[in-house]
């Protein structure tokens, strides 16, 4: 992680950063790969976590099978069905990918995620994606 971050923050600079006010193309990788060093180093420096000898390693199929498909149901339904659709759908089936999580828990997500989502991608940054196309 730390690799990918510092390459995004070296390929960035390769690109206008430009201000707050006034982003450049290289301005968002640039905090991105930044964020990601950051979360790196904090993964690094972490204390680690007590292990117990019959840990052994099982793959989350389920988990990895639903959060592949709402990313690609997110691509679909943003282009055919607008915004709302595609985050709702994106956020409710990625929120079942953990068994831990209910019907009641994903709806819940779903629905708050979706109006944030409005709030900020279509009002406050006023991003060009219509909240709900139909074809």
């Amino acid at each position: 992680m730390l690799f990918i971050g510092m390459a995004t923050v070296l390929g960035s600079l390769n690109y206008q950063i430009g201000s707050l006010a006034r982003m450049g193309p290289g301005y968002f990788p640039l905090l991105l790969g930044a964020g990601l060093m950051l979360v790196a180093l904090l993964i690094a420096l972490s204390p680690p976590e007590p292990q117990s000898v019959t840990t052994s390693f099982v793959p989350q199929f389920r988990a990895w099978f639903l959060v592949v498909a709402s990313i690609l149901l997110f691509i679909a339904l943003g282009q055919y069905g607008g915004l709302i659709p595609a985050t709702f759908v994106l956020a409710f089936v990625a929120t079942l990918a953990d068994q831990k999580n209910t019907w009641k828990t994903a709806l819940v997500v779903a629905v708050v995620l979706t109006l944030m989502a409005i709030i900020v991608f279509y009002y406050a940054l006023q991003m060009q994606f219509p909240l709900l196309r139909w074809g």
